[in-house]
């Protein structure tokens, strides 16, 4: 009787989890974002943009949304650190791909980066959210700068759910958008990348 009680409870608590990669280049706004996303979520946290270091190694925030588990893994982008990011590959369920839309000199690189990530076998079919950061500062023409960057790989990222969105980690704009995207393509791609279970 316990074992069929025990695994009821565990199968009610259950939840699924889902893994997010966000990547780009140091100084994008990745760690920015991430904590606003945090802060959005739980309402609570949420460190002070002008306190953030540049990420090294990984800094992850778990997000609960719709019974479901994001959790979003934040890899730091300099350039002699980006060796690790092959290391999650495997394990994600969607890339978050973040462009600083202020620094237009940065912009070739970040496609070069991009389209590295397009041609990895671990990451075939996972969906890519391109995310044009600091569009607090950035100008009108920065977000397509960025779909004109995106647009200019597509045969590389074909078979793919993609998308650019504008996005400030500043104020929050334009993040729960993302958040929701993820998650929905997340669930659809499902079957071919299965999540990972938790229990709270």
């Amino acid at each position: 009787m316990f074992t069929l009680v025990s695994g009821a409870y565990r199968y009610f608590t259950r939840l699924d989890e889902y893994n997010v990669l966000i990547l780009g280049l140091d100084g994008a706004g990745k760690t920015t974002l991430l904590e606003r996303i945090k802060h959005q979520a739980t309402g609570v946290g949420g460190m002070a943009p002008e306190k953030i270091q540049p990420t090294v190694g990984v800094n992850i925030v778990k997000v609960h949304r719709q019974r479901r588990v994001v959790r979003f893994m934040d890899l730091g982008g300099q350039k002699d650190l980006r060796g690790i990011w092959s290391s999650y590959f495997g394990d994600s369920h969607a890339v978050l791909f973040v462009v600083d839309s202020a620094s237009a000199d940065r912009m070739e690189e970040a496609k070069g980066v991009l389209l590295d990530l397009a041609r990895q076998t671990e990451l075939e079919g996972v969906p890519v959210l391109v995310l044009a950061s600091k569009q607090d500062v950035a100008d009108v023409k920065a977000l397509l700068a960025v779909k004109e960057l995106v647009n200019s790989i597509a045969d590389t990222l074909d078979g793919r759910d993609v998308r650019v969105l504008g996005a400030s980690g500043i104020d929050g704009a334009g993040l729960h958008e993302a958040v929701d995207w993820l998650l929905s393509r997340m669930l659809e791609n499902s079957p071919a990348r299965p999540p990972a279970t938790s229990s709270y």
